[in-house]
C-alpha cells in the first residue's frame, strides 16, 4: 500500500465519523466538529481534516460551538510537525495532551481470511449476542452501551461475531465509505483472550470488505495496548500518523 496522502487523511477523517455516526456533526473551515455525550472520545472530539494548514484562530469559534452543545471542547489532533502552532495555541488556552492513538492501515488482501470462518458470522445489525461482549464481565457497562449505540447508528456497517460453545465471545465491526473499510470495536471477552480469536474476526471483516470492493482498511488504537498493537502489525497494519486528545485542564 503507497504512503496515504491529503486526500486520504481527509477521507479516513470522514469515514471515521461516520462510522461512529454522532448525533450531531457540523463542517467549519476544514475541521469536523462531532457532538455527542457519552465515552466514545472520536465521537467528541473536534478534528481537522487536513495536517498541512494550521489555523489557531479557529479554536475560539470551536470552542464556542461546543458550548452550543453543551458539551466540553475537545480536539483531537496528529502529533505533526505542521501542527505545533495549534498544540502551542491549546497548550496556552490551558489545555493538555493526552491518550496518544495510532491511526493503522493495512491492505485487506493481506489481512484477509482466503477460505473464510465457520465461526465467524456477518450480519448487517448488531444483534444482543454481539451487544454483550460489551456488557461482559471485566468491562465498563456505561462505556459499553455508549459503543454499542454508536456502532448500530452506523450505516454501511457490517457486524462480526465469533463463537465458541454457543457463546459470542469475540466481535467487531467495520463499517465502509469514502474509500476505506474502517474497523472500530474490537473486543474479546476476557475468559477468552490470548486465543487468536481478534485475529479471526478481524481477519473475517477484511473478507467482508474485499467483497464489497474495499481493499483499505483502517482502525485506531491507543498506544497503551500492546497486545493489540501487536495483533496488528501482525496482520500486516503499520501507523499512519500518531494524535492525542486535547482537553481543557480542570
Amino acid at each position: 500500500m503507497s504512503m496515504i496522502d491529503a486526500a486520504d487523511i481527509e477521507a479516513i477523517e470522514r469515514a471515521t465519523l461516520a462510522a461512529l455516526a454522532p448525533r450531531d456533526m457540523e463542517e467549519r473551515g476544514g475541521w469536523l466538529l462531532p457532538f455527542e455525550p457519552g465515552t466514545i472520545g472520536r465521537a467528541k472530539s473536534a478534528v481537522p481534516l487536513r495536517h498541512d494548514r494550521p489555523d489557531p484562530a479557529v479554536v475560539p469559534m470551536i470552542e464556542q460551538r461546543y458550548a452550543a452543545h453543551a458539551l466540553a471542547p475537545r480536539f483531537r489532533l496528529a502529533e505533526e510537525a505542521s501542527l505545533a502552532p495549534l498544540h502551542s495555541a491549546l497548550r496556552l488556552r490551558g489545555y493538555r495532551a493526552e491518550q496518544p492513538t495510532r491511526v493503522e492501515i493495512a491492505s485487506a488482501a493481506a489481512t484477509a481470511s482466503p477460505g473464510g470462518d465457520a465461526a465467524v458470522t456477518l450480519s448487517e445489525a448488531a444483534d444482543e449476542a454481539w451487544a454483550s461482549v460489551y456488557l461482559g464481565p471485566g468491562f465498563d457497562p456505561v462505556d459499553g452501551a455508549c459503543r454499542i449505540r454508536a456502532f448500530r447508528r452506523a450505516r454501511n456497517a457490517v457486524f462480526a461475531q465469533l463463537r465458541t460453545a454457543g457463546n459470542t465471545v469475540a466481535v467487531g465491526v467495520a463499517a465502509f465509505g469514502f474509500g476505506w473499510a474502517t474497523v472500530h470495536g474490537m473486543r474479546t471477552a476476557l475468559a477468552y483472550r490470548r486465543r487468536g480469536l481478534a485475529r479471526r474476526v478481524l481477519a473475517a471483516l477484511a473478507r467482508a470488505a474485499l467483497e464489497r470492493g474495499f481493499d483499505r482498511i483502517v482502525l485506531q488504537v491507543e498506544e497503551a495496548n500492546a497486545a493489540a498493537l501487536a495483533l496488528y502489525a501482525g496482520v500486516g497494519f503499520r501507523p499512519a500518523w500518531r494524535y492525542r486528545y486535547w482537553l481543557a485542564a480542570d
